[in-house]
């Protein structure tokens, strides 16, 4: 393995910009981690979930900055130390220099590591020369839910960069499940989160309710309410959070996580188109 193959996977992208370089970059880093996770055996007892997930296995059409996961059993005793050394031996073995943190306390639930790559701009081919002020580090955050909500059920992908490997995955039910969570108990605005609804809609996608129902229980402003979420009773409480939302701030947040043809696609977002979009999820 040479850092060749990190530039031949860097000129596979339509590189329109510094921004979009950048996100490719990071993207690319992701992926090595992921490849790192798997061959350590990482996914023999966790689950790739987020946007990342929907990202890099289902193609979603914007990037992603974090890496997320989920343990298949509760376990306050997991810690990221073995699966970032072998985080760190992929990326060497790719010629790329890697830094790690982990930033888990014990009495973490969701537990918390950094990789951060420095040399990308020193060994790869890039389309734009970076100066000073510009990003000089690939910072990936990485976090796993140690006691995560019951009710989730596992899909296996394979990974075909950088080699095939198989990764275990929420299926998309649990996925949209824990985006419908986020939806409506993210305490601030997630414009991401409102692009990845669109993507699920479009899919035909229903979520997992037993899932989602053990998720209010467990976490955000609904615990402790016995909520039994149905179509109906989350078709009515997110109709409420897009009647209450800034659209322009919603909008603002996502462009720069997509590709330049891609942007004008969130121009038109307000309650109405939203609210149109919601009725398709009965």
């Amino acid at each position: 393995m040479t850092i060749d193959i990190i530039n031949d996977r860097l000129n596979s992208y339509a590189i329109e910009t510094k921004q979009s370089e950048l996100n490719a970059i990071k993207e690319i880093t992701q992926e090595v981690a992921l490849a790192g996770l798997a061959r350590a055996g990482f996914f023999k007892s966790a689950m790739f979930q987020g946007g990342t997930c929907l990202r890099i296995i289902h193609g979603l059409q914007r990037f992603s900055e974090d890496l997320d996961f989920i343990l298949n059993e509760p376990n306050e005793a997991f810690k990221w130390e073995p699966y970032l050394a072998a985080i760190k031996t992929e990326f060497e073995a790719f010629g790329l220099s890697l830094s790690v943190i982990d930033r888990a306390k014990a009495s973490d639930t969701v537990k918390k590591a950094f990789l951060k790559e420095g040399s990308f701009g020193k060994v790869l081919n890039l389309h734009y020369e970076r100066t000073r002020a510009d990003t000089q580090t690939i910072t990936i955050k990485l976090e796993i839910d140690t006691n995560p909500p019951t009710g989730s059920a596992p899909e296996t992908y394979v990974l075909d960069y950088p080699y095939p490997l198989p990764i275990i995955t929420q299926d998309l039910p649990s996925l949209f499940a824990g985006k419908c969570h986020a939806l409506l108990c993210r305490n601030y605005i997630k414009g991401r989160d409102w692009f990845d609804f669109i993507w699920y809609i479009q899919k035909n996608t229903q979520p997992n309710y037993t899932l989602l129902t053990n998720a209010l229980e467990q976490c955000g402003p609904y615990q402790g309410q016995a909520i039994n979420a149905s179509n109906e009773w989350l078709t009515n409480e997110l109709a409420k959070k897009i009647e209450s939302l800034n659209w322009q701030t919603v909008t603002n947040d996502v462009k720069r996580f997509l590709p330049n043809n891609f942007s004008h696609t969130v121009s038109a977002w307000n309650k109405d188109l939203f609210l149109a979009l919601l009725r398709k999820l009965r």
